[in-house]
């Protein structure tokens, strides 16, 4: 547990190895972490993909939520498999079975938080500074528990339950970074074909490996961003935003093949 002026950080972190018979391994980390702040940054000062602007620096209860790199659940599961060869073959029969491995990085994790606003642009809450956008009214009632809908990538913000502050009071109770974005599902996979050549030297071995990543093709979207111009619920006069809640962009590469040769002596 990690506390630290306005900064708060708690994770736990799990780890299991496990070595096997028959060349067979695998490993596996699960972290459970939660991150809050008032703002968050690099090191260098730049702002995430994320991040909003200027907050509201006259209500720090509204700009107090989970930190811009928050990841709540991560896990990772990585193995390796020498697959096994006929010891009684020999000649090219040993060669073409002997040597083969298989490998895989299994990876699923939530995603990060970000902040529904409404009419970014046109200082819709009047506060006459840099501070142009607004937080909108978050509804209760019936579906309104979460706010997302999982799986739409058109429309993964929950519009309903969100509302236009009172013209009298412009400065709505929806908060900063109360939306979680889409999670993470990757797998990569590899095969390798080691080639040892004990004429050469005895640790010397041409490694033949072909690498797919995101061998499922999985569409891993990234959070709205203010820059995108969707997490806007509505326009600054009070119409509906058609781009709310609309993922267009990508967290990780489609699926992706490499070949390569590999020397090692």
């Amino acid at each position: 547990m990690f506390y630290q002026g306005r900064s708060y950080f708690n994770a736990l972190e799990l780890q299991l190895a496990k070595r096997m018979s028959h060349g067979f391994q695998v490993q596996g980390t699960y972290t459970w972490g939660k991150s809050m702040d008032t703002s968050s940054a690099t090191l260098a000062g730049d702002a995430f993909g994320n991040s909003i602007s200027s907050l509201n620096w006259f209500d720090m209860k509204l700009t107090r939520g989970l930190s811009d790199f928050d990841v709540k659940r991560t896990l990772v599961v990585n193995g390796t498999w020498e697959i096994p060869s006929a010891k009684s073959w020999t000649g090219p029969a040993k060669w073409a079975t002997d040597g083969w491995e298989l490998g895989m990085i299994f990876t699923v994790s939530d995603g990060v938080p970000f902040t529904p606003t409404w009419g970014t642009g046109d200082d819709p809450a009047n506060t006459l500074n840099h501070d142009d956008f607004a937080f909108p009214n978050r509804l209760g009632g019936a579906g309104c528990s979460t706010l997302t809908n999982p799986g739409n990538p058109n429309n993964y913000i929950k519009t309903q339950c969100f509302a236009v502050p009172n013209p009298t009071n412009l400065r709505g109770n929806a908060g900063r970074n109360i939306i979680i974005g889409p999670g993470v599902t990757n797998l990569d996979f590899s095969v390798f074909k080691n080639n040892r050549v004990k004429k050469i030297s005895e640790n010397f071995n041409a490694q033949f490996r072909v690498e797919m990543f995101n061998i499922m093709n999985h569409p891993n979207f990234a959070p709205p961003g203010p820059g995108d111009g969707n997490t806007d619920i509505f326009l600054s006069n009070t119409d509906p935003s058609g781009l709310a809640g609309k993922l267009i962009r990508t967290t990780i590469p489609e699926r992706q093949i490499q070949v390569a040769l590999k020397i090692v002596f």
